[in-house]
C-alpha cells in the first residue's frame, strides 16, 4: 500500500473527506518548485508520524498546510523562512497544533479502563 493510500485509509470519515484529501494533494502537486518539494517532504513526514486519528482533524490540518504553502508562493516567501533552521521542529510544532487526540491517548484510556475493570472485579470477588 502506498503512503498516499495509507493516509487516505487513515481518513476514517466520509467519502467527502477523501475527495478533499485528493483535491489538497492536487494543490500540492500544482505548487512550483522548491515549494512543492518541501511540502511533499513534510507531508511524507506527517504520514509517517501518524499521530492524528480522526479524518476531520486530518483534512483541516492538511488544508491549512496547503494554504500555508500557497500563500508562501504568492508572497515569494523563501522555504527556509517558513520551516526555519530545523524542519523537524517545524513539522512537530505544526502537528502538535492539530494533535487533539493522539493514538497514545486512546491507549492511555484503554489502560485506565482495564485497571478499573480489574480492580472492580477483584473487589466483587472479595465481598462475596
Amino acid at each position: 500500500m502506498s503512503m498516499a493510500a495509507k493516509w487516505i485509509e487513515t481518513l476514517v470519515g466520509s467519502l467527502d473527506q477523501k475527495k478533499q484529501y485528493r483535491a489538497l494533494m492536487a494543490r500540492i502537486e500544482a505548487l512550483p518548485e522548491p515549494y512543492r518539494g518541501a511540502a511533499k517532504a513534510l507531508h511524507r513526514y506527517f504520514m509517517y508520524h501518524g499521530a492524528i486519528l480522526d479524518g476531520d482533524t486530518l483534512t483541516t490540518m492538511f488544508g491549512d498546510f496547503v494554504d500555508l504553502w500557497e500563500r508562501a508562493v504568492a508572497d515569494g516567501t523563501p522555504v527556509r523562512a517558513i520551516v526555519g533552521d530545523d524542519p523537524v521542529e517545524f513539522a512537530e510544532t505544526f502537528l502538535q497544533a492539530y494533535a487533539g487526540r493522539q493514538w497514545i491517548d486512546r491507549e492511555r484510556e484503554r489502560l485506565r479502563q482495564a485497571i478499573d475493570a480489574a480492580d472492580h472485579n477483584n473487589g466483587e470477588e472479595k465481598s462475596e
